[in-house]
């Protein structure tokens, strides 16, 4: 099998298993941890709230993140299509999954292409950083840019991934180097996200030193993509590498708090783990812009567009609750409240 036909089977394994197995991290992405302060009376009414806010210049009505997901099949282009069209209606952020298939196939190009159905949303090109010790290199990443017309490109650092999944790529070195040219000369903000093991304090200032205008921290405690890989690796040794690193990495909420104490103002996305509008109005306070989320989001556009609408809703509301009974107006003076404190051991 060539390189790309397997890329492309990669990605429907990686649906199917996501949709359809156990491949959660036993990691908890630490929000349990805190707990909001209640306000009895918060001298607010509930449709006072605003949750309104802008993320790299872009406005959007919530700080909702619809995280890289897929791309490469028809199944994928259904999924993308249907999260696209309801980003576009709610006026929410979206990232697409690795483009890298389409850059060896370029007949899947289409399964990608949704601003056609949502002009106006926050848009996040996707390629794996580690490419761009494969042959990689600026005009690839123009060329996904481009034909996504997104607004940013993330470059996903994967290192983890990569060692478990069979015939990965395993090279990293040079790679901050190379990232530097790319923020250099690339005409749209880099944002360096993880896929689930989290970003440190000391690897988000070395990257910011580099360029990197954003930085998602894609925690522990969501899907566990060495559990992913596991389950398709068709030799033991393998399979072994993805159960005994399926729970390996940093809690998302411990990604978010180290990197504001070392760079307050870095645009930050908290994703891993997220799972409701609490998780995420948590994750806002303790200090990230933007509050991602890939499985909710999968799993209510697998099922329907009304579906994933109802998600939206619901997700809305949890924020707005949260922000109504903490007696805070608006998104912004969430991080600033000091409404948000560790639970007590």
């Amino acid at each position: 099998m060539n390189s790309s036909v397997d890329t492309q089977v990669r990605k429907a394994d990686h649906l199917r298993i996501c949709l359809d197995e156990d491949v959660q991290s036993r990691i908890t992405s630490g929000f349990e941890q805190y707990r909001f302060t209640h306000s009895c009376l918060p001298e607010l009414a509930w449709e006072d709230v605003q949750l309104r806010t802008t993320f790299l210049g872009k406005a959007l009505s919530a700080p909702l993140l619809i995280s890289s997901m897929t791309g490469g099949t028809d199944h994928a282009k259904l999924i993308n299509f249907r999260l696209a069209a309801a980003a576009q209606a709610h006026q929410l952020a979206m990232g697409v999954g690795s483009q890298r298939v389409a850059v060896e196939q370029p007949e899947v190009e289409a399964t990608f292409a949704v601003r056609a159905i949502a002009p106006d949303i926050l848009l996040f090109a996707n390629l794996g950083a580690v490419q761009l010790n494969y042959r990689y290199g600026l005009d690839e990443c123009r060329r996904v840019v481009d034909a996504l017309e997104a607004d940013a490109l993330i470059l996903h650092l994967n290192p983890l991934q990569e060692s478990v999944q069979t015939g990965g790529d395993r090279n990293f070195r040079g790679l901050f180097e190379k990232i530097a040219v790319l923020c250099d000369k690339l005409p749209v903000p880099v944002i360096a996200k993880e896929v689930g093991n989290g970003i440190s304090a000391a690897m988000a200032q070395r990257l910011i030193e580099v360029g990197v205008a954003a930085i998602d921290v894609a925690g522990a405690g969501g899907t566990s993509w060495a559990k992913v890989e596991g389950a398709r690796a068709k030799d033991a040794r393998q399979r072994r590498l993805g159960q005994t690193f399926g729970d390996w990495g940093l809690p998302t909420a411990e990604c978010i708090t180290g990197i504001r104490a070392i760079a307050p103002e870095v645009p930050l996305i908290a994703s891993g783990g997220l799972r409701n509008g609490l998780d995420a109005a948590k994750a806002i306070a303790l200090g990230a812009n933007l509050a991602g989320m890939a499985m909710p989001f999968l799993q209510a556009a697998d099922e329907s567009e009304v579906a994933l609408n109802e998600l939206i809703e619901i997700l809305k509301a949890e924020l707005t609750t949260t922000l109504f009974c903490t007696g805070v107006a608006n998104i912004q003076d969430l991080s600033k409240a000091n409404v948000l404190q560790p639970v007590k051991a």
